[in-house]
This record gives C-alpha cells, structure tokens and sequence, in this order.
C-alpha cells in the first residue's frame, strides 16, 4: 500500500502516518497539491490522504485529465458536516474526523488493500480454470485470459497476482480500450517533460509505476498495430523507454493480459501482431460464458442482492426461488456485468423484501411468463401501460432511430454506467460515447451515470 498525506492534517500528520505505517503502508508527505501530483506522476500511490484545507477537486480533476485513477479520503478536524460534505463531493471517497482514530484508518487502508471485485465461484468449469491459475500463478509466465466481455478477466487476472511472488508488489491495470489511442503510448511508457503539447512534467508511465510487481494488459486487442511494435519490444527487453526521453528504464514486471477477440483472426486481419501473441500467450486462461456457469450465477446473484441492499441503505432482499430459476435460465450475453446490473436494479425497484421473478426486468427483450395464484400472469420486463416490442412496431422506422432507442435503453438499465453497456451492446466504449455526444446535441435526454433510471409503475 503506497500512500501519499496531502497538506498538514490539522496538526495530526504524525499520528496519521504512524497509524498508516503500523498498518503496512508506506507513507510519503506532499506538504502541498503541487508537490503531491509531482510524487504521483513518478512513483504513483495506491491511496491518498488529503487535508480538507486543500483543494481537493482540483487535485483530483487534474489526475483525471491525465488518466491517473487514484482514490482519495479527506481528513479534517473534528466532525464538521459541511466540510465533510465538501470533500465528499470533491472526489474523496470518504471523510476520516481528526484526531485519527487508529481503527478507522486501519479500515480504510484495508477496504483499499482488499480486491475490490470479489473473486466468486462454485461452477465445476470455473473450478477448472481456477485450478490452472493456481498452477502457474508461482511462475513468471505471461498469462493470456480469454473470454466475452464481463465474464471476469480482470479479477481472474487480480487472483492470479495474489497467488504470485509479486503479491505484495503492486499490481497496475490498464484498460487498453478506454484510452484514447494518442495518449496510450504516454500511458504504457511515461514521458519527459515538454515531450509533447501538455506535457508539463515527467510522469512514469503504468510499465514502471508497476515495477516489481503485475502489470494487466485489459483488451490488448484494442491496442494499435503500430504500439503493439513497441509493447513487443518492451517485453523482450525487459525495458522501457519514456516518450522524449534519451535512455532506457530497466523494469521487472508479469504481464498479464486480456482479450474478447479471436486473435487468430485479429492476425489474419493483420491488426494483431502474431509474435506478440506468442510472447503474451505461454498460458492461456479461458473464461465460460455464465450461461455455461448456474453454480456460478446463483452464488452471484445472492452476493450481488446482499451488495447493492447495503450500498443503497435499504433492507435485505431474498431472491425467491421463481425468480433464481428466471435468472439461472437466461443466457446473459453480457455475463457478470449484466447479471449485476439486473440485481442492482431488482433491489432498487422491487417493493418489500423478497424480489420476484416478476420484478427481474431482462434486457434481451424476451419478457418472462409467470404464472401466481389465481391464474393471474405478471410479465417480467414489461409495465402496465407497455408492449413487447413487435416487428410491425418497426416498420416505417430509420436503422438509426431504432439503434438510438436501443442504446438508450440499454444504458437506463445499466444505470447509466457506459462500461457495462458497451460490453451488453457489443461495441467499444469509444463508438458508445460518440454516439451519446451525438444524441445529447440532438436534445436526446442520456442517463447520466450511476442515476437510477426508474420507469412509470
């Protein structure tokens, strides 16, 4: 755990740091926001302990526009609401009263620590995957990891670090296919200052800030032909040269890296290169779709309707066995994700405490029949007032008046989240958010994230 102490903490930083140091953290002072966006560019941090005095939102707002992801808790004395608030809204992810309580930083340091995407499984083809992972987690192979989009790459590639020698060594993941391709260079590899227009100062790029430990390689495939020449090279040599810099950087890092593409068929299109395949390739980890996994989908659905009862302050909801058997029947196209972004709305809209398989509202436009007492029929995914969608309903319509609606619908039932509903839609995240600039110049109303998009009852 890298942490950087932003500011003087009211007088406390002493205490604060010697709490974080008992706690495994290794501690680094930025008197100021200046001193510290120079410490995060060339050593990173894994969390950041800012002053409230300070100005956190523009701290946080300049690591943004450098895709720098660095989660941060404000610190100030006393409980005093309103500042409390502010910096809650500035970013921070947590406001921690000074004096330090020792507990409540030790539980903040471990809720950072501790792997974010829980690692679940109970599905015999997941166990088998899992029983490879295990193997070669010892060795220093680069390790490829297949599968659809959410099926949980990432956290097989995060299970895989924490199994490794690198454990305690950082592990950096970087989304090949969130980043613009002009600056993913920057990214992988740092840069000099003045190396190009905005280049301000010297940053490391993920290769170095993961030094020692594992770096994640998420959709490689999405990566440029003419960069996959570069990351090839890095990989051979074990060395990285920064963007306008005049040497070389020795680094000592296990690759991983991540694709939902037939790469055998990315080659023969000549957008992937098949020596970088090979050097990435030594083992492969294959996802199952969920649909392959029922074990996996109700042991997911359960943690998933615990999760989101606690993250909305409301009280638990048991998942009845009518609706467990709609959620296990359905192929989930867009797997984990979108197995969670159902839970998460089931437990945000159903009213009382179980939910229903009339409250599971499916995205694939199939609306489910069941059957209650009385031979009354509820249909899951429709309301009162609302119709399937038929074929005649599309006559007469434009391809891109339907592509809109369909876009838009499918981002209401992710809860706005661009991400997840990319990966449902099967485009890339780049061709979603374009599209969005184009609807919202248009004066089309697109659900802002994290906003729960609640239909008329």
């Amino acid at each position: 755990m890298r942490l950087i102490i932003v500011g003087s903490l009211g007088g406390q930083l002493s205490t604060a740091s010697q709490i974080a140091i008992s706690n495994g953290a290794k501690v680094i002072h930025a008197p100021d926001e200046a001193t510290a966006l120079t410490l995060i560019r060339s050593k990173g941090a894994d969390l950041l302990m800012i002053d409230v005095k300070c100005d956190i939102k523009g701290l946080l707002d300049q690591l943004a526009s450098e895709h720098i992801t660095t989660p941060a808790v404000a610190c100030g004395v006393g409980s005093n609401s309103d500042e409390a608030v502010a910096a809650i809204r500035a970013g921070a992810k947590e406001y921690i009263p000074l004096p330090p309580d020792p507990d409540l930083i030790a539980a903040v340091l471990t809720a950072i620590s501790v792997d974010q995407h829980e690692f679940i499984y109970r599905d015999r083809n997941m166990m088998q995957v899992v029983k490879l992972a295990d193997q070669v987690a010892g060795s220093e192979a680069s390790i490829m990891i297949t599968g659809d989009s959410g099926t949980g790459k990432e956290v097989m590639a995060r299970h895989v670090h924490t199994k490794s020698r690198r454990k305690n060594k950082p592990f950096i993941a970087v989304n090949c296919a969130a980043i613009p391709e002009n600056l993913l260079e920057s990214e992988l590899f740092g840069h000099e200052k003045g190396a190009f227009t905005g280049a301000v100062a010297r940053r490391i790029g993920k290769f170095e800030e993961a030094n020692g430990g594992t770096l994640l390689l998420d959709e490689v495939s999405e990566m440029d032909v003419r960069l996959q020449a570069k990351l090839l090279r890095v990989i051979q040599e074990r060395e990285v040269d920064r963007v306008g810099g005049s040497g070389a950087v020795k680094i000592d890092i296990r690759i991983i890296a991540t694709t939902n593409r037939d790469l055998q068929d990315a080659i023969k299109d000549g957008t992937f290169r098949e020596d970088l395949l090979f050097r990435l390739n030594v083992v492969n980890l294959n996802i199952p779709k969920l649909q392959d996994r029922p074990e996996d989908t109700r042991a997911l659905c359960k943690h998933f309707a615990i999760k989101y009862a606690d993250f909305n302050a409301v009280p638990p909801k048991k998942i009845t066995d009518s609706a467990m058997k709609v959620l296990i029947n359905h192929n989930w196209p867009g797997n984990v994700r979108e197995l969670e972004n159902t839970i998460h709305r089931a437990v945000l809209l159903t009213i009382g405490d179980e939910i229903n398989a009339s409250d599971i509202v499916l995205p694939d436009g199939k609306p489910h029949m069941e059957i209650q007492s009385g031979s009354a029929i509820k249909t899951a995914g429709t309301y009162e007032g609302s119709e399937p969608l038929s074929a005649a309903s599309l006559i007469g319509r434009t391809v891109a008046d339907v592509e809109k609606d369909l876009i838009i619908d499918t981002l209401k039932h992710c809860l706005g989240n661009r991400t997840h509903a990319a990966n449902i839609l099967g485009i890339s995240i780049r061709t979603l958010r374009n599209k969005l600039n184009i609807y919202m110049s248009d004066g089309v109303n697109v659900p802002s994230p994290g906003i729960p998009q609640i239909p008329n009852l």
